[in-house]
């Protein structure tokens, strides 16, 4: 950035949710400018600085920085003595040919959006879905055309471009260039699917699961079932007459079919890795040949995507103070080193501050009035 360099005033024009930063190169200036340049060489190489970015990102999202998602859930999928990887859902889940498949057992290139390899291709525009008709390969996974913004593994790519050859220019291995570091152009970021997070080329990783409610016949708005039944006798105690279940009765039976449900394992309990994002079931679907297929929806929290996480306040100030440890360092270096003037550098002072504000901020992520920054739900009751 050169000492002339004025940006105007509507660079500068930010709130919360319409927030000016964009990318790492935009809150690394606003780090720079908060130490005082450019009137004052801050000594920071570009590569430190977005270190320290990386590491408030990493640090916040593993509190805070996450939205709760619903999965649907496909018992097809599941591998036995495997489990499944949350990310194929998200696959799933915006997946245009999902409605069309027969067996999911079988993976086949409709599913345009799964990361199967290192290389990922993002169509920087749409294309109708009228150029695919004639080709046999394409047409039923492309039949509604390409959006703005969908992904392709290396191979569905691969097989489009030798297909049609003349749309091989609207595909890059980014979404846009120089999205992240350098900035970003004015595109469309509505038409992101949501599940991906174009910055890191994968998708959004999964924190924790916290429900999964299984599709069946239970529940009491299904006619012909357990509850159902009693929520009826329930009502008609109350009114029509002084027979059938009361609210307490009702109760009570449902704390015995829960009861029934987990000495007999007749309901599924589930685990979770994030490291690996599989989650297993017990017991297992695709036990054997009689299974029956059913449906599911898993109830998780999913970081938010880069380009989210970075407008946080507290990444910017958790920033700024292992900057202020990073230039102190480089500043103790040379203490003993006199000034124009007479003066020295002081790095103490710098050190003291950033590991001062360092501390406070990880406190605040942690033990603060609304631990994880708000993203944490509420306790629901208390004992005690």
């Amino acid at each position: 950035m050169a000492n002339c360099d004025i940006s105007p005033i509507s660079g500068f024009q930010s709130t919360n949710l319409n927030n000016r930063i964009d990318s790492f190169n935009r809150l690394g200036d606003r780090v720079l400018r908060t130490l005082g340049h450019p009137f004052i060489n801050v000594e920071i190489h570009r590569d430190q600085l977005y270190e320290n970015i990386s590491i408030a990102v990493e640090y916040f999202t593993k509190f805070a920085g996450y939205t709760q998602e619903y999965l649907i859930f496909d018992s097809n999928m599941y591998k036995r003595n495997y489990g499944i990887k949350l990310d194929e859902l998200f696959t799933l889940q915006n997946s245009d040919t999902f409605k069309e498949q027969k067996d999911l057992r079988t993976r086949n290139p409709d599913f345009t959006k799964l990361v199967e390899d290192n290389t990922v291709y993002i169509s920087t525009s749409s294309v109708p879905g009228s150029i695919f008709t004639g080709i046999s390969s394409l047409s039923s996974a492309l039949l509604s055309g390409i959006d703005a913004y969908d992904i392709f593994t290396s191979s569905f790519y691969t097989n489009i471009i030798t297909e049609v050859p003349t749309i091989s220019s609207i595909f890059k291995t980014k979404v846009q260039d120089k999205f992240t570091v350098e900035g970003t152009d004015n595109g469309n970021t509505g038409q992101f699917v949501n599940s991906f997070d174009y910055d890191v080329m994968d998708y959004r990783k999964v924190i924790a699961m916290t429900d999964f409610e299984e599709g069946s016949s239970t529940g009491i708005n299904t006619l012909f079932t357990i509850e159902q039944t009693m929520a009826q006798q329930t009502y008609f105690s109350y009114a029509m007459g002084n027979y059938g279940f009361d609210l307490v009765s009702w109760y009570a039976m449902k704390d015995w079919m829960e009861m029934r449900e987990k000495l007999l394992a007749t309901k599924r309990s589930f685990t979770f890795d994030e490291r690996t994002q599989i989650m297993r079931m017990y017991p297992q679907p695709n036990a054997g040949s009689s299974d029956i297929r059913f449906y599911g929806v898993i109830s998780c929290y999913v970081e938010r995507p880069i380009r989210d996480v970075i407008k946080e306040l507290w990444v910017y100030q958790y920033t700024l103070a292992l900057t202020k440890m990073v230039v102190a360092n480089i500043r103790g270096k040379y203490g003993s080193v006199s000034l124009f003037g007479g003066g020295s550098v002081n790095a103490t002072d710098l050190m003291t501050q950033g590991l001062a504000e360092k501390q406070a901020l990880e406190e605040q992520l942690l033990t603060g009035a609304a631990p994880g920054q708000g993203d944490a739900n509420p306790a629901m009751f208390f004992v005690g």
